[in-house]
């Protein structure tokens, strides 16, 4: 007789009763149970202010959580060390709405600079970086400046430079908002294909377009409580 050994899926992202409340009492996440398995893509969705980029800034430890408990790819980052903070950032890759690009850069340094932060040794950078820029298909732009591009492409420059440090985790906040719906639907189709590398994307998005044309598991934020999650009516 043959025995078939049954794996489960690895969560990649764990939050087991989160709160967030800030210093002027406002209580934005409550009482948050929310798991992300790894090759997940996930929509966070909710109005402004609904607690989704709070929610993001807790993966990332830009804020610290004021109860409950946070595991990223087996580590309770809860309570991290200052210390441990830059390493534990460099497997996550993070698009911003507003690109953050650096005007007086090129396309190269903007995405070079991702690396130089994290002390990549010198003779591997160009290589990755033209990597990175060939998988959002903008490399025969390295040259050109932010202002020299379309808001599309200042987003895949923004992409290329989440992904240059080979992260397992893209967090992408509202990264279609400046965009036109084309825009927003190319950029989508990248971050899909990125998804099907096996990295696991979350996108925090109030386009309901968008997820409507792009079918994935959806997390509803209301009032800083999950109140609806597609995975649980499963």
């Amino acid at each position: 007789m043959i025995k078939i050994k049954i794996y489960g899926v690895e969560t990649m992202i764990k939050f087991t009763k989160v709160e967030k409340q800030y210093s002027d009492g406002n209580k934005c996440l409550k009482d948050i149970n929310l798991n992300i398995d790894k090759g997940e893509f996930v929509f966070l969705v909710g109005h402004s202010g609904a607690g989704k980029s709070s929610l993001l800034k807790l993966i990332t430890r830009e804020e610290k959580l004021t109860d409950g408990r946070i595991v990223v790819n087996n580590e309770n980052i809860t309570n991290i060390k200052n210390r441990s903070l830059h390493k534990y950032r460099r497997n996550i890759g993070i698009v911003f709405q507003d690109y953050r690009l650096i005007k007086e850069k090129t396309v190269y340094e903007n995405v070079e600079l991702a690396l130089r932060v994290v002390g990549e040794k010198p003779k591997n950078i160009r290589p990755k970086v033209m990597e990175a820029l060939e998988r959002v298909g903008i490399a025969h732009k390295y040259k050109k400046y932010p202002d020299e591009l379309s808001g599309g492409e200042c987003q895949r420059v923004g992409i290329a430079r989440a992904l240059v440090n080979n992260p397992s985790i893209i967090i992408a906040d509202e990264c279609t908002g400046n965009l036109d719906m084309d825009n927003s639907i190319s950029i989508m189709k990248l971050l899909d294909q990125i998804n099907k590398k096996g990295i696991t994307v979350i996108m925090a998005t109030h386009n309901l377009e968008l997820v409507r044309e792009f079918p994935r598991r959806i997390v509803k934020i209301e009032g800083g409580k999950i109140i609806y999650d597609t995975k649980r009516c499963e």
